[in-house]
């Protein structure tokens, strides 16, 4: 079993108790009754036609083991928010990346507070529009669909159910095939994992050979790899409009002067 196919069975357990009908009725209502997020899609195309920041906290990962394990969510909230960050993207998944709902919770209860405010996606592997329920409920303003990881329903049902919440969807592929089947469900913000969840290598020459071949209109994203300018650089040569970036910046004591690297390229 690769590791992608591993993580996604532990997840399909670990909701298993979690699990009810979910109408799209009732998404639309609880959307109706909270505070409106801030718009995913409207950061990630800056005006100013720079590179857009997506900011991630991640406390390990597979692939780089213990990153900053312990830190506080809210606290490198912070530190995004302070730097500019376009938008963040927050790990809920405990047992591969230490993180948890509550940290999106935090996250955005302190943005709603303390201006200016910057959407958050939650980060987590998906599979059932009761964590689409989840994330409206904790502030999110996008959630992530990993095309590899879902049958054709899966995805239609929690795009669906992303829409009826008012959340954006970040669709994350690898390759053609992946691509295609993006666009087949109408996904307006596709996002290339450099790395390839199955045997986790990272190559930004994915989003080199991706990107180009995106629609006019569609939102790119470039994510994992990305821990230089010139990094961003060749991202953003291949398109991108954004970068979602963890590792370096969790792991850098100056976020701010990386960031705005990675903008002016």
């Amino acid at each position: 079993m690769d590791k992608l196919a591993e993580i996604m069975a532990h997840k399909r357990s670990e909701i298993a108790p979690l699990v009810r009908p979910v109408s799209e009725a009732e998404l639309a209502a609880l959307d109706a009754s909270l505070p409106r997020p801030p718009s995913f899609a409207a950061a990630l195309r800056r005006r100013d036609g720079q590179l857009a920041v997506i900011a991630e906290i991640k406390r390990r990962s597979p692939s780089a083991g213990t990153i900053r394990e312990g830190i506080s969510a809210v606290d490198q909230a912070k530190r995004y928010q302070a730097s500019g960050a376009d938008a963040l993207s927050v790990l809920t998944d405990a047992k591969y990346f230490g993180g948890d709902l509550g940290d999106l919770h935090a996250v955005t209860a302190h943005f709603a507070a303390h201006a200016p405010a910057r959407p958050c996606l939650r980060k987590d592997f998906m599979v059932h529009p009761v964590q689409v329920l989840q994330a409206r409920e904790a502030g999110a303003s996008a959630i992530l669909l990993i095309v590899r990881a879902l049958s054709d329903d899966e995805i239609a049902t929690l795009h669906r159910a992303a829409a009826a919440a008012g959340l954006d969807a970040l669709f994350e592929i690898h390759d053609e095939p992946d691509l295609a089947r993006a666009l087949r469900h109408g996904a307006k913000i596709i996002g290339v994992n450099n790395r390839d969840l199955a045997v986790f290598t990272t190559d930004l020459a994915h989003s080199e050979r991706l990107i180009p071949q995106f629609p006019r209109g569609v939102i790119a994203v470039s994510e994992s790899g990305i821990a230089t300018a010139a990094d961003a650089a060749r991202a953003r040569a291949a398109g991108a409009h954004a970068v979602l970036v963890g590792e370096a910046l969790m792991k850098t004591p100056d976020p701010a002067a990386l960031l705005a690297a990675f903008r002016h390229v």
